[in-house]
């Protein structure tokens, strides 16, 4: 039984205008009138143009840089959509931002990603349609129903037609930039039926750099990193340079779902052996990190299909089918 309005509106704050226009051309739809901007004191200022009374409404907002804005128009969004009398309002956040505080690592430390959890429900949020957080338990942290969506079968998809992937044939190898993404390598290692292998840091004692070693044979192969998010690319550069000069790898690709590229990201990245970086548009990329080595894949059409699912009370599981 379907529980909620029989007319579905889309908004969007302006984390990622681009990416809410292409959504709402995948369902043949305008994006619903919104204006978010600031007061002079530097406040959130939201008005909605338009009646959503008894409406299914979807507010598309990744939670990326500046994050505390971004988060901030989401909630004040939510909170104006309930005030209006929505039927039920979807948070569409692509990218959750504070996803890596997600436990308590050391002594006194926040668990920032349930706080963030938690004041999406009370702002008035009836559930949540994301893609590859950090760590699938934060799920959990959410008390109303939350859509999971996967990164990796879109980069496979938009990788396995690549000519690199066509002439390595079974010269080529998944990587995990380390232990922590064993699975979701693995993933993409079925998908396109290729052999894994992953790069193990270690620190031998305190005060004493990292030593990297290969686990799997990739000598005169050709290497695919994967990993869920890069930030200052640290790890996937180094990661690289290790398939490279421990590993014996001939080139080196990578790709992710959350491109960060915070600090000197775009610098490390033009400056590394990696060839080609194959990344998700859950976070809209400023003009400055826009180079050739990066080549995005849009989730607009899988997120338009969870809208619809969501919509009409059908699974969002079967999209992967």
């Amino acid at each position: 039984m379907i529980a909620h309005g029989n007319k579905i509106k889309l908004f969007c704050g302006n984390s990622c205008k681009a990416l809410a226009s292409s959504i709402s051309e995948r369902l043949k739809m305008k994006l619903s009138d919104c204006e978010v901007g600031h007061f002079s004191d530097g406040e959130i200022s939201v008005s909605i143009g338009e009646s959503v009374r008894g409406c299914d409404v979807f507010v598309i907002q990744s939670t990326s840089t500046p994050v505390n804005d971004n988060l901030m128009e989401l909630l004040v969004m939510i909170d104006a959509l309930k005030r209006a009398s929505a039927g039920r309002i979807t948070a569409v956040m692509p990218y959750f931002g504070y996803a890596r505080q997600d436990r308590k690592a050391r002594a006194r430390d926040p668990i920032t990603a349930k706080l963030v959890a938690d004041l999406i429900c009370k702002a008035g949020a009836d559930r949540v349609l994301t893609m590859d957080l950090h760590a699938a338990q934060i799920q959990g942290f959410f008390d109303i129903p939350v859509d999971h969506l996967l990164g990796v079968p879109i980069l496979a998809k938009a990788i396995a037609g690549q000519d690199f992937i066509k002439e390595a044939g079974d010269d080529l190898i998944i990587v995990s930039p380390d232990v922590g993404s064993v699975a979701r390598a693995r993933k993409m290692a079925t998908k396109l039926d290729k052999t894994l292998a992953i790069v193990d840091k270690r620190r031998p004692k305190a005060n004493v750099m990292e030593v990297m070693n290969i686990v799997g044979d990739v000598k005169g192969k050709r290497c695919l990193i994967v990993d869920d998010m890069i930030d200052t690319a640290g790890t996937i550069v180094q990661g690289a340079k290790a398939l490279v000069e421990v590993g014996g790898a001939t080139d080196v690709y990578a790709c992710c779902t959350h491109a960060v590229l915070s600090g000197p990201a775009i610098e490390r990245l033009q400056n590394s052996v990696i060839k080609k970086l194959f990344i998700l548009d859950t976070i809209e990329q400023p003009v400055e990190r826009q180079i050739d080595k990066i080549i995005p894949v849009s989730v607009a059409p899988i997120f338009a299909e969870a809208i619809a699912a969501i919509f009409a009370d059908l699974p969002v599981s079967k999209l992967y089918d």
